[in-house]
């Protein structure tokens, strides 16, 4: 008689629609992972989970909209059984100098890099909780070495990061918890800047840069794949020609 193999676990990984969120994606699919992926851009979710298979799960949501969120729990709860891994990797990076005409910038990256995480979590933590799971915060080297330029986005990078350890602190042992920083990383986060010099500079640093996304997303893999008595707290990656 033969034995059908349990589904595999679920992660559900925010901003998974390009970057460091849909290398992870491919990356934990290969893994064995079913994987829940939400973004807003439903054009580009469709498309990663029609190429990675039957476990994908495609959901439209703005993590800056508890409602979107709890709609997509729910749907994880019911269509794959529920959460065993979170990756907060949403984000934007909105560099330039600091200035009372940037204020929607401000506010823009504060509500999806630190408020975006923090109610992600708060969502989904009983899930996590059953059985034990795991959450995977996405800062920045940005949360330990500030620069002109990048006040704000450093914020809430080091606000994640002090999240985490609270986080690693009240959910141990049930949850584990890291914190990932990378460094420079070959996305499209450049293009979303609205201050024309800021982005005109970092397009021109980035088109120099040689880690990829799916580099951070071994890492991550790495991290999930250590047994459950051990727990990497913090994780720094940097391309290795990058000083900073």
């Amino acid at each position: 008689m033969t034995t059908q193999a349990s589904p595999g676990p679920v992660a559900v990984i925010t901003g998974a629609s390009s970057g460091i969120g849909e290398a992870t994606a491919r990356e934990l699919t290969a893994a064995g992972y079913r994987v829940a992926l939400l973004a807003r851009r439903t054009g580009r979710l469709d498309a990663l989970a029609a190429e990675l298979g039957d476990g994908a799960l495609p959901i439209q949501a703005d993590v800056t909209r508890r409602d979107d969120l709890e709609a997509a729990a729910g749907r994880v709860k019911s269509e794959l059984g529920g959460t065993d891994v979170l990756v907060n990797n949403a984000g934007v990076m909105l560099l330039g100098a600091f200035g009372p005409d940037r204020h929607s910038d401000y506010r823009n990256m504060v509500d999806v890099n630190l408020l975006g995480a923090i109610t992600a979590t708060e969502v989904f933590l009983d899930q996590l909780r059953d059985g034990g799971g795991d959450l995977v915060n996405m800062s920045s080297v940005a949360g330990r070495t500030a620069r002109p330029g990048d006040a704000v986005y450093a914020a809430t990078k080091w606000g994640l990061i002090g999240f985490s350890e609270c986080m690693r602190q009240e959910l141990l042992p049930d949850v584990r918890v890291t914190v990932v920083e990378p460094g420079y990383v070959a996305t499209d986060l450049p293009t979303h800047i609205t201050d024309d010099e800021a982005r005109r500079s970092t397009e021109e640093l980035y088109s120099h840069v040689t880690a990829t996304p799916g580099d951070v997303a071994r890492v991550i893999a790495f991290v999930l794949a250590q047994p459950r008595h051990l727990s990497v707290n913090e994780v720094v990656v940097r391309p290795s020609d990058q000083r900073h």
